[in-house]
């Protein structure tokens, strides 16, 4: 992945080579000057790697905030200032997007015994729930549960905007809920499992 270009000049230069010392020790109006240089290369670097306005802002935040701790650890030989901050940047980006990944729930909580008699009839339950909704609706609910997008992932993906994603995904949900509702196939959570065997 391309970097983003910085326009630069000797005079440039010598200001942010300035506040790179000055904010190694601790000047906060140094740290603010890199901000205003860098941010918005930072945030456009991110938003190539997570692909959400959301998530480039987040990272961004966290790069800078980082740097006030991890500036010490700059040194200027033959690595420019900004190609140090980008890699800070790609690291914490790669990282957002690794927390974003799925753990499946037998990992977190075991394997649960009872699912594999209960799976293939649930299964078919969900099938036929996802089935009965209209094409838009599916569609939402499939990128957003199956797939794991943003809602506005799956507005940038469909073409949409963010309200009748929303929208979509609100009456889809309910929709399937009532559907596995009459299949008598609704998951139980902890509390309603408590409730049951009491």
């Amino acid at each position: 992945m391309a970097k983003p270009t910085v326009a630069t000049s000797p005079e440039i230069e010598r200001r942010v080579a300035r506040a790179v010392t000055l904010a190694k020790q601790g000047d906060r109006d140094a740290l603010r000057f890199l901000y205003v240089r860098y941010a918005d290369n930072v945030y456009g670097y991110a938003r190539a790697i997570v692909h959400d306005h959301y998530d480039a802002e987040d990272v961004t935040q966290q790069v800078f905030a980082k740097l006030m701790t991890a500036i010490v650890r700059y040194e200027p030989q033959g690595v420019p200032f900004v190609a140090w901050l980008l890699r800070v940047s790609h690291n914490i980006a790669i990282d957002t997007l690794r927390s974003r990944r799925t753990v499946p729930a037998e990992h977190i909580f075991g394997s649960d015994e009872r699912a594999c008699d209960e799976s293939s009839e649930r299964g078919r339950s969900l099938h036929a729930a996802f089935a009965a909704l209209p094409e838009d609706q599916r569609q939402v609910v499939v990128l957003r549960h199956v797939l794991g997008l943003t809602p506005v992932e799956i507005a940038h993906h469909l073409g949409r905007t963010h309200s009748s994603v929303y929208g979509l995904h609100h009456r889809g949900r309910r929709a399937v809920r009532a559907e596995l509702e009459r299949l008598e196939s609704v998951p139980l959570t902890a509390p309603s499992r408590l409730a049951a065997a009491a």
